[in-house]
Protein backbone atom coordinates (compact mmCIF):
# COMPACT_ATOMS: atom_id res chain seq x y z
CA UNK A 1 0.00 0.00 0.00
CA UNK A 2 1.55 3.77 -0.35
CA UNK A 3 2.40 5.70 1.87
CA UNK A 4 0.20 8.72 3.08
CA UNK A 5 2.23 11.18 1.66
CA UNK A 6 1.63 9.33 -1.76
CA UNK A 7 -1.93 9.04 -1.05
CA UNK A 8 -2.24 12.76 -0.39
CA UNK A 9 -0.49 13.74 -3.66
CA UNK A 10 -2.60 11.00 -5.91
CA UNK A 11 -5.54 12.88 -4.27
CA UNK A 12 -4.70 16.16 -4.42
CA UNK A 13 -3.65 15.16 -8.77
CA UNK A 14 -7.28 13.36 -8.85
CA UNK A 15 -8.93 17.01 -7.02
CA UNK A 16 -7.39 19.23 -9.99
CA UNK A 17 -8.28 16.94 -12.77
CA UNK A 18 -11.97 17.52 -11.44
CA UNK A 19 -11.80 20.84 -10.85
CA UNK A 20 -10.47 20.85 -14.38
CA UNK A 21 -13.42 18.72 -15.32
CA UNK A 22 -15.92 21.08 -13.90
CA UNK A 23 -14.06 23.93 -15.17
CA UNK A 24 -14.22 22.91 -18.84
CA UNK A 25 -18.41 22.20 -18.16
CA UNK A 26 -18.39 25.66 -17.00
CA UNK A 27 -16.71 26.93 -20.21
CA UNK A 28 -18.94 24.99 -22.11
CA UNK A 29 -21.86 26.50 -21.01
CA UNK A 30 -21.38 29.93 -20.88
CA UNK A 31 -23.09 30.70 -24.47
CA UNK A 32 -25.80 28.63 -23.41
CA UNK A 33 -29.09 29.85 -21.25
CA UNK A 34 -28.23 29.50 -17.19
CA UNK A 35 -31.23 26.64 -16.76
CA UNK A 36 -29.22 24.32 -19.17
CA UNK A 37 -26.15 24.69 -17.09
CA UNK A 38 -27.09 22.04 -14.49
CA UNK A 39 -27.93 19.65 -17.53
CA UNK A 40 -24.43 20.47 -18.83
CA UNK A 41 -22.57 19.34 -16.14
CA UNK A 42 -24.22 16.36 -15.63
CA UNK A 43 -23.51 15.34 -19.93
CA UNK A 44 -19.77 16.39 -18.63
CA UNK A 45 -19.37 14.30 -15.28
CA UNK A 46 -20.98 11.41 -16.98
CA UNK A 47 -18.48 11.24 -19.77
CA UNK A 48 -15.31 11.99 -17.36
CA UNK A 49 -16.36 9.11 -15.10
CA UNK A 50 -16.83 6.67 -18.13
CA UNK A 51 -13.53 7.82 -19.38
CA UNK A 52 -11.49 7.58 -16.11
CA UNK A 53 -13.52 3.79 -15.50
CA UNK A 54 -11.59 3.04 -19.16
CA UNK A 55 -8.23 3.39 -17.65
CA UNK A 56 -7.40 -0.36 -18.78
CA UNK A 57 -7.79 0.73 -21.95
CA UNK A 58 -4.97 3.16 -22.38
CA UNK A 59 -1.64 2.79 -23.97
CA UNK A 60 0.52 1.96 -20.76
CA UNK A 61 3.04 4.38 -19.22
CA UNK A 62 6.32 2.78 -17.53
CA UNK A 63 5.99 2.44 -13.98
CA UNK A 64 5.79 3.89 -11.71
CA UNK A 65 3.98 6.64 -13.64
CA UNK A 66 1.50 3.62 -14.55
CA UNK A 67 0.15 2.61 -11.41
CA UNK A 68 -0.36 6.22 -10.24
CA UNK A 69 -2.34 6.96 -13.11
CA UNK A 70 -4.41 3.93 -12.68
CA UNK A 71 -4.72 5.10 -9.02
CA UNK A 72 -5.52 8.92 -9.82
CA UNK A 73 -8.52 7.89 -12.70
CA UNK A 74 -9.90 5.36 -10.67
CA UNK A 75 -10.14 8.27 -7.71
CA UNK A 76 -11.46 10.41 -10.77
CA UNK A 77 -14.15 8.20 -11.32
CA UNK A 78 -15.31 6.73 -8.32
CA UNK A 79 -15.37 10.99 -6.77
CA UNK A 80 -17.19 12.40 -10.39
CA UNK A 81 -19.84 9.40 -8.75
CA UNK A 82 -20.30 10.40 -5.42
CA UNK A 83 -18.64 14.07 -5.01
CA UNK A 84 -21.09 16.92 -4.15
CA UNK A 85 -21.47 18.36 -7.30
CA UNK A 86 -22.94 14.51 -8.58
CA UNK A 87 -25.60 14.80 -5.33
CA UNK A 88 -26.18 18.37 -6.53
CA UNK A 89 -27.36 17.11 -9.82
CA UNK A 90 -28.75 13.64 -8.75
CA UNK A 91 -32.02 14.85 -11.15
CA UNK A 92 -30.18 15.37 -14.31
CA UNK A 93 -28.03 12.47 -13.54
CA UNK A 94 -30.76 10.24 -12.90
CA UNK A 95 -32.75 11.55 -16.21
CA UNK A 96 -29.37 10.41 -18.18
CA UNK A 97 -29.66 7.11 -16.80
CA UNK A 98 -33.42 6.92 -17.34
CA UNK A 99 -32.22 7.48 -20.99
CA UNK A 100 -29.84 4.73 -20.79
CA UNK A 101 -26.45 6.95 -20.96
CA UNK A 102 -24.95 4.99 -18.28
CA UNK A 103 -22.35 2.89 -19.95
CA UNK A 104 -20.93 -0.20 -19.52
CA UNK A 105 -17.06 -1.40 -20.24
CA UNK A 106 -18.27 -2.07 -23.99
CA UNK A 107 -18.19 2.04 -24.28
CA UNK A 108 -14.63 1.91 -25.00
CA UNK A 109 -14.52 -1.10 -27.19
CA UNK A 110 -17.61 -1.15 -29.20
CA UNK A 111 -17.74 1.92 -31.74
CA UNK A 112 -21.84 1.87 -31.83
CA UNK A 113 -21.97 1.84 -27.87
CA UNK A 114 -19.76 5.11 -28.24
CA UNK A 115 -22.39 6.73 -30.89
CA UNK A 116 -25.06 6.06 -28.71
CA UNK A 117 -23.80 7.67 -26.03
CA UNK A 118 -23.19 10.29 -28.23
CA UNK A 119 -26.76 10.70 -29.65
CA UNK A 120 -28.23 10.32 -25.75
CA UNK A 121 -25.99 13.04 -24.58
CA UNK A 122 -27.23 15.42 -27.73
CA UNK A 123 -30.69 14.00 -27.20
CA UNK A 124 -30.96 14.71 -23.39
CA UNK A 125 -29.30 18.26 -23.70
CA UNK A 126 -32.05 18.99 -26.77
CA UNK A 127 -34.64 17.90 -24.65
CA UNK A 128 -33.35 20.14 -21.71
CA UNK A 129 -33.38 22.88 -24.14
CA UNK A 130 -36.96 22.32 -25.61
CA UNK A 131 -37.63 23.93 -21.67
CA UNK A 132 -36.13 27.44 -22.50
CA UNK A 133 -38.45 30.21 -23.06
CA UNK A 134 -38.60 30.64 -27.31
CA UNK A 135 -36.03 33.71 -27.50
CA UNK A 136 -33.64 31.77 -25.11
CA UNK A 137 -33.30 28.83 -26.58
CA UNK A 138 -30.30 27.99 -28.56
CA UNK A 139 -29.88 27.11 -32.23
CA UNK A 140 -30.83 23.72 -33.52
CA UNK A 141 -26.84 22.86 -33.29
CA UNK A 142 -25.74 24.05 -29.95
CA UNK A 143 -25.99 20.19 -28.36
CA UNK A 144 -23.93 18.64 -31.18
CA UNK A 145 -21.00 21.34 -30.77
CA UNK A 146 -21.45 20.88 -26.81
CA UNK A 147 -21.35 17.27 -26.66
CA UNK A 148 -18.39 17.56 -28.83
CA UNK A 149 -16.17 20.07 -27.22
CA UNK A 150 -17.14 17.88 -23.60
CA UNK A 151 -15.81 15.18 -25.17
CA UNK A 152 -12.34 16.77 -26.73
CA UNK A 153 -11.85 18.61 -22.77
CA UNK A 154 -12.30 15.14 -20.77
CA UNK A 155 -10.55 13.20 -22.77
CA UNK A 156 -7.55 15.80 -22.95
CA UNK A 157 -8.00 16.30 -19.44
CA UNK A 158 -8.17 12.97 -18.21
CA UNK A 159 -4.95 11.97 -20.41
CA UNK A 160 -7.47 9.71 -22.43
CA UNK A 161 -6.79 10.94 -26.22
CA UNK A 162 -4.35 8.06 -27.12
CA UNK A 163 -7.56 6.21 -26.11
CA UNK A 164 -9.39 5.29 -29.31
CA UNK A 165 -5.91 4.81 -31.57
CA UNK A 166 -4.77 2.52 -28.44
CA UNK A 167 -8.42 0.53 -28.78
CA UNK A 168 -7.88 0.37 -32.79
CA UNK A 169 -4.64 -1.06 -32.73
CA UNK A 170 -5.41 -3.75 -30.31
CA UNK A 171 -8.55 -4.79 -31.01
CA UNK A 172 -9.24 -3.89 -34.91
CA UNK A 173 -9.93 -6.79 -37.13
CA UNK A 174 -7.52 -6.74 -39.80
CA UNK A 175 -5.60 -3.36 -38.92
CA UNK A 176 -1.69 -3.39 -38.96
CA UNK A 177 0.30 -5.41 -36.70
CA UNK A 178 1.51 -4.03 -33.79
CA UNK A 179 4.93 -2.95 -34.20
CA UNK A 180 7.78 -3.97 -31.66
CA UNK A 181 8.28 -0.17 -30.75
CA UNK A 182 4.47 -0.17 -30.18
CA UNK A 183 4.51 -1.98 -26.98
Amino acid sequence: MAAAPELDRISTIAEERIAAIFRAATSWSEEAPGELTPAIRAVCIRLAEMVADQRHYLSPLPEPMESERRAVLMLVAERLRTGPESVALRGELEALADMELRATGSWSLVAAAQAEWVQTAIDFLQRRARNVAEPDQPDEYWAEDVVAGIIASVKGLIGADDLHANIERRYAVGGRPPRPDDE
